[in-house]
């Protein structure tokens, strides 16, 4: 089984999982989990539809631009929606903070750069600093979720540390992604770009994984705050 395959079937599942966690965390009765989850389902199959059509592949795409407004934009309409529907706003409230935290557990994912580096698929530094720190990212998720359900002394700030970390690892993967493509923002040249990162299955992760994940990062930093 290639891995483009295994991606494919891991980056769906992951996907599955963060999708039906908001979904049961933000609506307040079935027919808005059912709503939550069908938005976030067409965005999955817009950010599928780009990358088969390779509409933000540099060669004939987009390419690096394109790939920033496929992150910043949903970021963006997330947090507008959530602050704009009273609904939503609610819910946020009331949504429980391990939950939030937990849902990066699927960042364990991130072995996937590991072994696309090791094939050489993509370069260094971007992929062992994007791997390794998603790898350490998911794995503290659960304890720290548990510290959070638990409420126990320092949990507040083990979870801004914790918030910290995680999101600065997303946007330093951003931030090396971009400058590894081929295009305008390129200064590091190794000989494998992450031109990658624009095709099927893998744009699903910045198309769709890290801007719903740095959407949820926002949201505790915001709860720690109120809270």
């Amino acid at each position: 089984m290639n891995t483009d395959l295994i991606g494919s079937i891991e980056l769906t599942a992951s996907a599955a999982i963060v999708i039906a966690a908001l979904s049961i965390g933000f609506g307040s009765n079935p027919v808005t989990r059912v709503s939550i989850a069908v938005w976030l389902g067409i965005w999955f199959v817009i950010v599928v539809i780009l990358a088969a059509t390779r509409t933000l592949y540099y060669e004939h795409g987009l390419g690096t631009p394109g790939l920033g407004l496929a992150i910043v934009l949903p970021i963006t309409i997330l947090c507008i929606t959530a602050a704009r529907i009273r609904s939503l706003r609610e819910a946020f409230h009331r949504v429980p903070l391990w939950l939030l935290v937990g849902v990066h557990s699927v960042r364990l994912l991130g072995v996937s750069f590991i072994i696309l580096f090791a094939a050489g698929r993509l370069p260094a530094p971007f992929a062992p600093v994007a791997g390794w720190g998603d790898i350490f990212v998911g794995a503290t998720a659960v304890p720290v979720a548990w510290l959070a359900y638990r409420q126990t002394t320092n949990a507040g700030a083990i979870l801004w540390i914790w918030n910290v970390i995680g999101i600065a690892d997303l946007i330093a993967a951003i931030g090396l992604g971009a400058t590894s493509s081929p295009g305008p923002l390129r200064l590091i040249f190794a000989e494998t770009s992450s031109a990658i990162m624009t095709t099927l299955p893998w744009l699903l992760i910045p198309g769709f994984l890290v801007p719903l994940l740095i959407t949820v990062h926002i949201a505790i930093f915001v709860r720690l705050k109120v809270e």
